[in-house]
């Protein structure tokens, strides 16, 4: 049963130096024949894989706060239309600082969006316009005054560290401003340099300067001391949560569980295939005009790559893989199909195993991407 769905908006009124998700400048685009195909893939989809009820609706980007009003509107209305969220639905929307207005905020509320997840990354203005991002500090704290007053009570924000430059001091600040804004969640994220992007260009150059690892770790940890101290449980290697406010998309994901995507670059996992769209968006409109699915790859997983996945997804949560729930999933139990790869990480002190869980240790988060490749 598949329970999530995500639509992707390749809109922004800014590409940021480190990005490299499907995007395009917003200017001169055809967004509005872009949600006209958009509705297309949509209803060819479930009228393909019927829709049950779903528990989560995640519009991601690009900038899905980039579109103006009536085009905010209309994505909406296809939502509505469409996937049918009600107010059990956890309904999210990533949005800049600097899109956010009352109105805005007004026209997401009564749309059914119950959750926002604001691309804040810092509140130093120098790693901000190095980061290529165009709201300021001053941005955050109006654009948080103004969800809670429309009465948004499940607020996110991102925050980002090894940025170039940033000291340990830049990212405590950083940590203490986010605090006082008294929200639910925080995703905090290490950067990448991903080839095609600004910062990759300038590392090839010699112009870009990052922190040293050590000094990077040192920031992950300080991150998880103070999320502690601050009452916020990490639930996942990167997210942070006051009780009851874990963000179930994301949970879909590491569970492993099936989902809907829509929209150009967007990717699906459903009835045992991960599917990838196209990514430009001429290509998306010509590829629905003539197939009807915008699609550019589709593989079915095989039961060795699912069992890879159940485990590498898995450990990212602070509570593990579930031993039993993964023998009821495959049939066969993890030590049976792992042992080797258990015993190397326990010997180093990466896994553990707990309440019939095998999970991450402090070491191993950070060291996590040295026990993911055991399962890939």
């Amino acid at each position: 049963m598949i329970k999530s769905a995500y639509i992707h908006i390749p809109f922004c009124s800014q590409i940021c130096n480190y990005c490299d998700f499907n995007k395009v400048f917003i200017k001169n685009q055809p967004v509005d024949e872009y949600l006209q195909y958009l509705e297309k893939e949509i209803k060819h989809t479930l009228e393909a894989v019927p829709l049950q009820k779903l528990s989560t609706i995640y519009i991601g980007g690009g900038t899905p706060t980039a579109l103006n009003i009536k085009q905010t509107k209309r994505l909406l209305q296809i939502v509505q239309t469409y996937l049918h969220p009600t107010a059990e639905t956890e309904f999210t929307i990533e949005a800049n600082p600097d899109d956010i207005t009352e109105e805005k905020l007004h026209l997401l509320k009564e749309g059914g969006v119950n959750r926002i997840s604001f691309g804040v990354q810092t509140f130093h203005e120098g790693l901000l316009k190095r980061l290529g991002r165009t709201h300021t500090e001053e941005n955050v704290y109006k654009a948080i005054e103004l969800t809670k007053k429309e009465g948004f009570q499940n607020i996110n924000i991102d925050l980002m560290f090894g940025l170039p430059g940033q000291t340990i001091a830049d990212f405590t600040e950083t940590l203490e401003k986010a605090f006082s804004l008294d929200i639910q969640h925080f995703s905090a994220y290490s950067l990448i340099i991903e080839p095609k992007t600004v910062f990759y260009i300038q590392m090839n150059k010699g112009k870009l300067h990052l922190p040293e690892q050590e000094e990077e770790a040192l920031m992950y940890e300080q991150l998880m001391d103070q999320m502690e101290k601050h009452g916020y449980h990490q639930y996942e290697i990167s997210n942070f949560t006051k009780t009851g406010f874990e963000s179930k998309h994301n949970l879909t994901y590491w569970n492993n569980e099936e989902y809907y995507g829509f929209g150009a670059g967007a990717h699906s996992y459903v009835n045992g295939k991960r599917i990838a769209n196209v990514g430009p968006i001429k290509k998306y409109i010509d590829k629905i005009d003539q197939e009807k699915f915008p699609y550019l790859e589709i593989h079915e997983v095989t039961r060795e790559e699912a069992v890879g996945e159940e485990m590498f997804l898995g450990l990212r949560k602070s509570s593990g893989v579930n031993c039993k729930h993964f023998e009821e999933k495959f049939n066969q139990s993890i030590e049976a199909l792992f042992h080797k790869e258990l015993n190397e990480l326990k010997d180093k002190q990466l896994i553990t195993q707990e309440d019939g869980a095998i999970l991450l240790t402090r070491k191993g988060k950070l060291l996590g991407n040295e026990v993911f490749q055991k399962f890939v």
